[in-house]
């Protein structure tokens, strides 16, 4: 039988210190131009956690609201922020950057993130409260350093830095004098991507009653890679991930893909559920830092909020059929293969349409398309346009190719089987995923019957290959058990038959004595 989705939960991590320290946009101008005018303005760019909270695409990622209510707001978003929002919803939350040290300090095993006493002190107090963190051990964070040794780490620059504003509350070190992929500023990427993943598992356990005791498998698909010097990407972050959060009977690895790793993870563990070899598979991934402020010199020469302040997150439970959740259809599955081609119609069409054709649907047959869902406020003023209205038009052009659909309805299907992009630009957080969530209640609540999650990837920026990637699924409403019933003989005729068979053994018992 098919697998289901039973639960996902998506998170964001408001990071505007980090921004400024460990962005790469931001890290690369500082090396080239110290003096940057970039540099200068980009605090006042900045938002506030309640601005963070109440912006409706994050609102929308969380859960709070429904992609399709975006379309009812007015623009820009970033002036007609929710009211009254909070920063935990029906799938997650949004969490701020002080209490996110503190978890980055949670998951440290080796002593490699040092917080300053105070601010340690006061972050326990928050997470101590956390709902998503009721009855962990928060010891960690008792021992703390001395900001001066803090500050002489980060000087001597054997260490990253940890602000808030202007005060340093503590640091994350290298983890080696020389290997060069043990430095500090690549245990920071790591440490904040498996901090991210880690605030993702436990929502998920919130939301879905999953108990991490159960979990058999983690597929970790972010974009970062841990290791050390003799083996760069070695991993395994899935397992350090399981470690944290109690899921001791799971093990687990890493999948790598740049932005379709999440599609090619989710193909993976749905696999791994149907073929028996396990009942529970969590898939996750935590945000990216490099990418933080990415476009901020675009938007500050706007005059823009630096809308790329957050870091995301997301966890998605698959497991065995329960007759109730969607179905993954393991027997629909796109697959841009490295002979299809590297046109955009080409990787549409191998992802797309070729997994339909197979099971003589029609692109129209899919209700909800989960694509490439960036949030337009953040790509629209760097130039690279509205993204996943573009992936919507292409679909609906094939369609129009294969004459399923009539030219002049082409944003008909795109307001029909699409919706506006709200996710942060984190690279694979963006890439079909955000989706999952939203169309599993449409689907559970019989809203929709059938959607396509699409994951694309730009594989040619590791120089290794030319090639781009792309893997879909689709998700389906669960038909249920189908009960065989025994025929040709009625409920009056097997009590009849078993009575005969007790009076006839009574009769060989009464004989025998």
């Amino acid at each position: 039988m098919f697998p289901v989705i039973k639960g996902a939960a998506y998170t964001l991590f408001h990071c505007p210190n980090v921004l400024i320290d460990h962005g790469t946009t931001q890290t690369v101008e500082r090396d080239k131009n110290p003096a940057s005018e970039y540099l200068k303005k980009l605090p006042a760019h900045l938002r506030s956690f309640a601005d963070c909270v109440a912006y409706p695409p994050n609102q929308t990622y969380i859960g709070a609201l429904a992609a399709k209510e975006l379309d009812a707001i007015p623009k820009p978003w970033y002036q007609n922020g929710s009211q009254g929002a909070s920063r935990f919803a029906q799938y997650g939350e949004v969490m701020p950057e002080d209490e996110f040290y503190g978890v980055m300090k949670l998951v440290d095993s080796f002593d490699l993130v040092l917080l300053e006493a105070e601010f340690a002190s006061e972050v326990r107090k928050k997470l101590e409260q956390h709902p998503a963190f009721q009855g962990t051990d928060l010891s960690k964070l008792q021992k703390t350093s001395d900001r001066a040794a803090i500050k002489e780490l980060v000087d001597a620059h054997i260490a990253e830095p940890l602000r808030l504003g202007d005060q340093l509350v503590g640091c994350v070190r290298q983890a080696h004098e020389t290997d060069k992929a043990l430095t500090a500023h690549i245990i920071f990427e790591n440490l904040a991507a498996m901090a991210s993943a880690v605030v993702s598992m436990r929502q998920l356990f919130l939301q879905s009653g999953l108990d991490p005791k159960q979990v058999d498998y983690i597929v970790e698909c972010s974009e970062e890679a841990c290791g050390d010097m003799n083996q760069r990407g070695g991993g395994n972050f899935a397992k350090a991930i399981g470690e944290v959060v109690g899921c001791s009977n799971a093990t687990g690895s890493d999948t790598r893909g740049f932005c379709a790793a999440p599609a090619h993870a989710m193909v993976v563990a749905s696999s791994l559920v149907q073929s028996g070899v396990f009942k529970n598979v969590v898939v996750v991934a935590g945000g990216a830092v490099a990418k933080l402020g990415m476009n901020g010199r675009d938007h500050v020469n706007k005059n823009l909020p630096v809308l790329e302040d957050v870091l995301g997150g997301f966890a998605v439970w698959v497991a065995e059929n329960d007759g109730i959740n969607p179905i993954v259809r393991t027997d629909i599955v796109g697959r841009h293969t490295i002979g299809s081609g590297s046109s955009p119609q080409s990787v549409m069409q191998a992802i797309v349409t070729d997994p339909l054709d197979r099971k003589g649907l029609k692109i129209t047959d899919v209700d909800q398309y989960g694509v490439e869902m960036h949030n337009p406020e953040v790509t629209v003023p760097a130039g690279a346009g509205n993204v996943p209205e573009a992936n919507y038009k292409m679909i609906a052009a094939l369609g129009v190719k294969r004459g399923e659909l009539e030219r002049a309805g082409i944003m008909d299907f795109v307001a029909k089987h699409g919706m506006p992009g709200f996710a942060p630009t984190q690279g694979h957080v963006p890439s079909g995923v955000p989706v999952i969530g939203p169309a599993r209640d449409a689907i559970l609540a019989g809203k929709i019957k059938r959607a396509m999650i699409i994951g694309k990837g730009s594989l040619f920026l590791a120089r290794m290959t030319n090639l781009f990637d792309g893997v879909s699924f689709v998700m389906e409403t669960n038909p249920g058990f189908e009960v065989a019933k025994p025929t040709g003989i009625d409920e009056a005729e097997v009590r009849k038959l078993i009575a005969q068979a007790m009076r006839a053994m009574a009769t060989s018992l009464a004989e025998q004595e």
